[in-house]
C-alpha cells in the first residue's frame, strides 16, 4: 500500500505542474487566435471605430490575458514548491508539505473558477458583438477568417482539469495521513511487543 501511495503522490504532483503549463499554453493560444482574425480590424486608439463591429474584444481581453499569463506562471512556480518540499517523494509529510499542498489546492480552484467566469463572459461578448459577415468579407480572401469559438470552449477542459487536480491533491494528502497513522500504530504495537 505504501508503494502505491508514493507512486500516486508523484503522479499527482506532476499533474499539478502540467495543469499550470496548460493554463500558460491556453493563455497564449487564445490571444493568438484572436490576433489572427481581429487585430487588423481595430486600432487601439480608435476602439469605437473598428472596421468590424465587436473587434474591440481583442483589446478588451488584454488585461485579463496578461493576468491569466502571470497567474499560470505562478501556478507553475507553486507546483515547483511541491517538488522543493519533496511532497512528490517524501515518506512522511511535515508542515511544509501540508502548506505546499494547501497552497496548490487553493490556487488550482481559484484559477479554475476565475478563468471560467472571465472566459464565459468574453465568449458571450465575442459571439454577440462581432460582425462575422463583415469579418468574412474582409478576411475570407486571405484565408484568415474563422468564427470558431474553440479557444473559448476549451477552457472547460482546462478548468475541469484544474479542479480534478485539486481534488487529487486532497485525496493524496488524506491517503498519506492514513498511511502515516498506520505506520505509527504499527511501530507502537511493535514497541509494546519488544518491551513485553
Amino acid at each position: 500500500m505504501y508503494k502505491k501511495q508514493v507512486i500516486f503522490q508523484r503522479i499527482v504532483c506532476f499533474c499539478v505542474l502540467i495543469v499550470g503549463a496548460l493554463f500558460f499554453v491556453y493563455s497564449l493560444g487564445m490571444m493568438t487566435d484572436l490576433y489572427d482574425t481581429l487585430y487588423s480590424m481595430v486600432q487601439p486608439d480608435k476602439l469605437d471605430k473598428a472596421k468590424v463591429a465587436g473587434a474591440r474584444i481583442y483589446y478588451d481581453m488584454q488585461p485579463f490575458n496578461r493576468l491569466l499569463l502571470r497567474f499560470s506562471i505562478g501556478m507553475i512556480l507553486l507546483a515547483c514548491v511541491l517538488f522543493l518540499t519533496n511532497t512528490h517523494s517524501r515518506r512522511k509529510y511535515y508542515l511544509s508539505n501540508a502548506i505546499a499542498t494547501g497552497l496548490n489546492v487553493v490556487a488550482e480552484l481559484a484559477m479554475a473558477f476565475w478563468c471560467h467566469a472571465q472566459v464565459t463572459a468574453f465568449r458571450t461578448q465575442y459571439v454577440t458583438t462581432v460582425d462575422f459577415d463583415e469579418l468574412l468579407k474582409r478576411l475570407g480572401r486571405r484565408g484568415l477568417y474563422t468564427d470558431s469559438t474553440f479557444w473559448f470552449d476549451i477552457h472547460y477542459l482546462v478548468c475541469a482539469l484544474a479542479i480534478v487536480t485539486a481534488a487529487l491533491l486532497i485525496v493524496n494528502f488524506v491517503w498519506k495521513k492514513k498511511v502515516m497513522q498506520g505506520e505509527r500504530e504499527l511501530l507502537r504495537s511493535a514497541g509494546k511487543e519488544v518491551s513485553a
